[in-house]
């Protein structure tokens, strides 16, 4: 951080994991009325990110980053290490990997995805 960062007047937004989506703060913070809103607002050029225009609307955002919108800076705040994003393996690492058999790819088929909350818990930013 530089000296201007701290000269920035900003609220503080408590993050319970990082890295979290743009949108997902605007909407959740209640900048905007939805995330179509949001998604609306961003792609307008209307939101800036460290002093930057962002324009991707699933821009990852991470502690210590200031949101401008409206007028207003909101600075990011999270004590947890930002997650490793895991990278799906490439065809080639896939050609080397031992075979799965038959009857682990019927259990792997049996599981259901369970259905996760939407809220500001479940996206990681505090109440």
């Amino acid at each position: 951080m530089t000296d201007a960062d701290d000269d920035i007047k900003a609220q503080l937004v408590e993050l319970t994991r990082q890295p979290i989506e743009l949108y997902k703060i605007l909407k959740f913070e209640g900048l905007v009325g939805s995330g179509g809103e949001a998604k609306a607002a961003i792609a307008g050029g209307h939101v800036l990110v460290n002093n930057i225009v962002e324009t991707q609307k699933r821009k990852k955002i991470l502690s210590g980053d200031i949101i401008q919108f409206d007028g207003n800076n909101y600075r990011m705040h999270c004590e947890q290490s930002a997650e490793p994003i895991e990278l799906a393996p490439s065809a080639d690492s896939k050609k080397g990997a031992a075979k799965v058999d038959a009857a682990d790819k019927v259990k792997a088929k049996r599981k259901k995805p369970v259905a996760k909350k939407a809220g500001r818990k479940a996206i990681g930013i505090k109440s």
